[in-house]
């Protein structure tokens, strides 16, 4: 499980650079073509690097969160039933051999 969220997060990553340089390419095609200035197209590619950082930040602590609740959920969630069914078989052990228990085997 912890190797397909590393996969799915570097492809993410893997993802952001890819798009980085289809802006940077697309920026300095419209400084070629003079629709925008160099310092203007500076500006912008500045601009979307930093609202592509804190998106990724954002989603990134997101994720976290997520799996934080997931992991730490079966704990909680399953703690009072695991209890019982421990203090159920320590009754069922207790019980004198020749009784046999719900759904064994002979």
């Amino acid at each position: 499980m912890i190797e397909s969220i590393k996969k799915t997060i570097l492809a993410g990553v893997g993802a952001a650079v890819v798009t980085k340089e289809k802006v940077q390419a697309g920026l300095e095609e419209f400084v070629r073509q003079g629709k925008v200035s160099a310092a203007d197209a500076q500006a912008m590619a500045e601009k979307i690097a930093q609202e592509g950082k804190r998106e990724f930040e954002s989603a990134s602590a997101r994720l976290g969160d997520t799996l934080r609740d997931l992991l730490a959920a079966p704990g909680d969630k399953y703690l009072a039933r695991i209890e019982a069914l421990e203090t159920r078989v320590a009754a069922l052990e207790g019980k004198p051999a020749g009784q046999k228990r719900h759904g064994a085997k002979s």
